[in-house]
């Protein structure tokens, strides 16, 4: 098998069928051999449906891996490396915002070019709000400026890869996952490339910016300890504040009899002191529960139903 496109569906139910043909005309005449992995993550609607009737006709070789439950796109990307068999690999989502025929490009990058390992996609346009856009924007600063790996701007899970990147990934099964750090992490050669997104086919997107924040967050929780030595400056330096502080007050009071401060700067010191252990306390948090997490060793996702065709 030359590729495997996997296509993680969370409520695509009116996608997967428009996705399929889409693939089908895209590879059409392309000389090589393919399949569709389609990982159904616990959808609420039909898409389970819909895919079990496009296993059925195999218009072109399709998988489907059900979960028994939502596990997020992260563990459905991961269990479609498990079920792919190509000897390359395609992430791609199912709502056509990313288009097969870009995939087939990305082959042709691998095939004629040997000293790349990956070809990622990024938008070079967006048509996101600002706000948005800006938190974005600074989450990448952020996890750069933290993290020893380092992670281009505005690019996506949307890529193409030869088996040996696959088997590297599956060699991580860290609980907490972050795709973007893990391939910053494995390395290999990777080359960028531009795309537009499309508007999907049908159906919203099924991110929001509390998602976003979360994801955001698990990638420099999972890829920088930095946050953790933060936690230590920050209790250093109040400690050393609270000595000068106290040096100051000691003095006025030896030396001009100034009264001590009352009520109000107490009040205030109690605030900030609190308010900025607290803060470490919350940092320090973040990975104790991910270490407990990982601790219990619990798979990724627990998959009730795997449909393969005999290759």
């Amino acid at each position: 098998m030359k590729l495997s496109l996997v296509v993680p569906c969370y409520n695509e139910a009116e996608n997967v069928a428009a996705f399929q043909n889409a693939t089908i005309e895209a590879f059409s005449g392309c000389g090589y051999d393919y399949e569709i992995v389609f990982v159904d993550d616990g959808s609420k609607d039909a898409t389970l449906h819909q895919l079990r009737k496009l296993f059925q006709a195999q218009a072109c070789p399709v998988k489907v891996i059900s979960f028994s439950r939502n596990f997020g796109k992260e563990a459905a990307i991961f269990a479609g490396l498990h079920q792919a068999s190509g000897d390359y690999v395609s992430f791609i989502d199912a709502d056509l915002q990313q288009r097969p025929e870009i995939v087939r490009d990305m082959v042709k990058i691998l095939d004629e070019d040997p000293q790349y390992d990956v070809v990622a996609a990024y938008q070079d346009r967006r048509g996101e709000g600002k706000v948005l856009s800006f938190f974005k924007k600074s989450f990448y600063k952020v996890i750069n400026g933290l993290s020893d790996i380092n992670l281009k701007s505005d690019a996506s899970d949307f890529r193409t890869f030869r088996r040996s990147v696959a088997d590297s990934i599956l060699a991580l099964g860290e609980y907490h996952r972050f795709s973007k750090g893990i391939f910053a992490w494995v390395g290999y050669e990777t080359c960028f490339i531009p795309y537009l997104a499309q508007e999907r086919f049908a159906g919203t997107t099924k991110w929001n910016f509390r998602k976003l924040l979360n994801y955001a967050i698990d990638g420099i929780i999972g890829y920088s300890t930095k946050p953790l030595r933060m936690a230590t400056f920050l209790s250093g330096l109040s400690a050393v504040a609270a000595i000068l502080y106290l040096i100051v007050v000691i003095l006025q009071k030896l030396i001009t009899g100034i009264d001590i401060p009352g009520y109000a700067t107490i009040i205030v010191l109690i605030l900030a002191l609190g308010s900025m252990q607290l803060l470490c306390i919350g940092i320090i948090g973040e990975y104790v529960g991910r270490t407990f997490e990982q601790s219990k060793d619990r798979p990724v996702y627990l998959a009730k139903e795997v449909l393969t065709y005999d290759e």
